[in-house]
C-alpha cells in the first residue's frame, strides 16, 4: 500500500518541477526543508490520504490533497476523491448544501472516535457517521452526508490543509477545535487538530467543547 503514496507523490512532484519550478513543497512523502519558511509560495499535499483504507480492497474513503498557501494564507485547493472520480476545488467553489437532517450527524473514524467527538456527540445527540481518511470525512460535511468532522487525535498540516480550503470556500466553518484560525506553513508541520462543521452548528460545537472559554480566547485574539 506504501508504494501508492511514493508513486502519487513522484507523479506531484514531477507536475510541480515542470509548471512551478519555483514553488516550495511541503508534503507527507517529502523531506522537510526549511526554504518554504521564507517563500511566496508553498503547495501542501498528501498525496495519498487514507494510505490504510487504499490498501483495503473496496474501500472508496481515501483521497488526494492539494493546497496552495501565498503570503500566510491558503488561497487554493483540492481534494480528489479518485474512487468517486470526484474532486473538489476552492474554484468554482461547491455550494453549501441543505440541511438534510434536523439531528446533527458527526463523522468517527471507523475503530475510535477521538473524545472530542464523543463529547460534542453527546452534548448534540448526534448520529454517527463513520469514514476513513480525513479528506473524505471533510467532504462528506462539503457534501452534506453528514455535519460535523472534528479530529483531535494529532495530524499534519498536509492532512488537513487542502481539506480546510476547500470547505472553508464552500461556507463550512473551519477551525482549530478550541476556535482558533489554521495556521499553515509554520516551521513545525504538526498541526494536532480540525474541526469543519456547517456554520450554523459552529457555536453550539464549541459550546459543547469549551463553554465561554472559547468565546474569551477568540475575543482575546486567540492569545
Amino acid at each position: 500500500k506504501d508504494s501508492g503514496d511514493i508513486a502519487s507523490h513522484r507523479f506531484l512532484m514531477k507536475a510541480f518541477q515542470a509548471l512551478r519550478p519555483g514553488d516550495a513543497v511541503l508534503s507527507e512523502e517529502g523531506a522537510d526543508n526549511s526554504h518554504r519558511i521564507g517563500a511566496d509560495r508553498v503547495w501542501i499535499i498528501d498525496p495519498l490520504d487514507g494510505t490504510n483504507e487504499y490498501g483495503e480492497r473496496g474501500r472508496l474513503d481515501w483521497a488526494v490533497h492539494i493546497a496552495l498557501w501565498e503570503h500566510t494564507q491558503l488561497t487554493a485547493a483540492a481534494v480528489s476523491l479518485p474512487a468517486h472520480n470526484m474532486v473538489f476545488a476552492t474554484d468554482p467553489a461547491p455550494p453549501l448544501p441543505p440541511r438534510r437532517s434536523d439531528k446533527p450527524r458527526i463523522i468517527t473514524s471507523r475503530n475510535r472516535a477521538p473524545y472530542a467527538a464523543v463529547l460534542v456527540a453527546n452534548e448534540l445527540e448526534c448520529d454517527a457517521v463513520r469514514l476513513g481518511s480525513a479528506g473524505a470525512k471533510a467532504m462528506a460535511v462539503v457534501l452534506g452526508e453528514a455535519d460535523i468532522y472534528i479530529h483531535d487525535g494529532g495530524m499534519y498540516q498536509w492532512d488537513s490543509a487542502a481539506p480546510s480550503g476547500v470547505a472553508a470556500a464552500a461556507g463550512m466553518h473551519v477551525s482549530r477545535i478550541d476556535g482558533s484560525p489554521l495556521i499553515y506553513n509554520s516551521p513545525d508541520a504538526w498541526l494536532p487538530d480540525f474541526l469543519v462543521c456547517r456554520p450554523e452548528l459552529a457555536e453550539p460545537v464549541l459550546d459543547a467543547l469549551w463553554g465561554d472559554r472559547w468565546r474569551a480566547h477568540r475575543d482575546n485574539g486567540w492569545q
